[in-house]
């Protein structure tokens, strides 16, 4: 008996070259899992060096008592998670963790603070705290909430690199998760970070009970914007006694192999990071995740306040996946490409 030739379908395409509507981010979800997969790692490769991983640091740089109602989140101040409102951070112990961070390997440092929206004032610290860091030969990123156009500027002239704001999830799922903050508030804020001239590191959080309808509608949301994300954050829940969705049903872990699949598929260009999770993944569906583009993550112990996988573990997987860290100043390969052709 001869063999059948394999017969691959035809990859659903956007309408327009820079348009994914859900319907056709549905349509990659919905592909036989090797034909995503296959399709995502192709375009990878068009772009980035497949063997290259980009590490990152997430400092909480002032932890909990927020006012928000975020149904994931441990530093909520109206849940009783353990978690206890702490003061900002002083200049030197941010320093100290982005000097351990970058001795690790870390080439982006990302600072967080637990606030609705920061008070000018606030901006003060994390302005010295984005030169310092600066200073230390590191890309930086803050997550601070919402921002004023001018907040968003301010933090430009600092040298801020990127900005990270969260999508969270589909725009029809937002009132499940969240209702102290509009899915306009969210979008305004990008608005203003991309106006100052200021990268984009946004994504979302699936298992959080969503369809994957939901999820489809997360990444065209993401996919859709002029220009998407230069970074894409891809969380697994991480469910925290105390939060509201404590006890949702877990996510099929191949379920969020094929999100970070599509992410690649529509954000070709992006960093698709795996972020909070990565610890319940384990290193098979991690792996899965890598040969699905993922091509950055979260390096460290800890990501504000859950855990993370220990340095040694990171260290040790990459070790066995033939895979390398991102060093400082180096990017995608049609980058390199370029500088090498001129």
């Amino acid at each position: 008996m001869s063999a059948q030739p394999i017969t691959f379908h035809a990859c659903p395409k956007p309408i327009a070259a820079d348009t994914w509507p859900v319907d056709a981010v549905l349509a990659l979800f919905d592909l036989p899992f090797n034909e995503l997969m296959l399709r995502a790692q192709q375009i990878h490769r068009e772009h980035f060096d497949p063997a290259e991983v980009e590490l990152a640091t997430l400092l909480s740089i002032k932890t909990g008592g927020c006012p928000e109602d975020c149904g994931y989140c441990p530093q909520a101040a109206r849940y009783d998670t353990g978690v206890t409102a702490q003061k900002i951070l002083p200049l030197d112990t941010v320093l100290e963790a982005a000097r351990a961070a970058r001795a690790e390997g870390a080439t982006r440092f990302c600072m967080g603070a637990a606030w609705r929206e920061p008070k000018d004032r606030d901006l003060d610290h994390v302005e010295e705290m984005v030169r310092e860091v600066k200073a230390l030969g590191m890309e930086t990123c803050v997550t601070l909430g919402m921002l004023a156009e001018h907040q968003a500027q301010r933090l430009k002239d600092a040298g801020l690199d990127y900005y990270n704001h969260n999508l969270d999830t589909a725009p029809e799922f937002y009132e499940n998760i969240i209702s102290t903050r509009d899915y306009q508030d969210r979008l305004d804020t990008l608005g203003r970070v991309r106006g100052a001239g200021i990268k984009v590191c946004s994504g979302g959080i699936v298992g959080m009970g969503e369809t994957r309808l939901q999820r489809a509608g997360l990444i065209a949301q993401l996919a859709n914007m002029e220009p998407y994300p230069e970074s894409v954050p891809i969380n697994h829940l991480v469910q925290v006694p105390g939060t509201p969705l404590y006890g949702q049903d877990a996510l099929d872990p191949l379920e969020f192999v094929r999100t970070i699949a599509v992410a690649r598929i529509t954000m070709p260009k992006a960093r698709v990071r795996l972020s909070a999770g990565r610890r319940q993944l384990g290193d098979a569906v991690q792996a899965m995740c890598f040969m699905a583009g993922a091509n950055s993550i979260f390096y460290g112990d800890k990501l504000l306040v859950t855990g993370n996988p220990e340095v040694e573990e990171d260290r040790a997987l990459l070790e066995r996946l033939g895979l390398k860290a991102k060093h400082a100043h180096t990017d995608a390969r049609c980058e390199v490409t370029q500088a090498a052709a001129q």
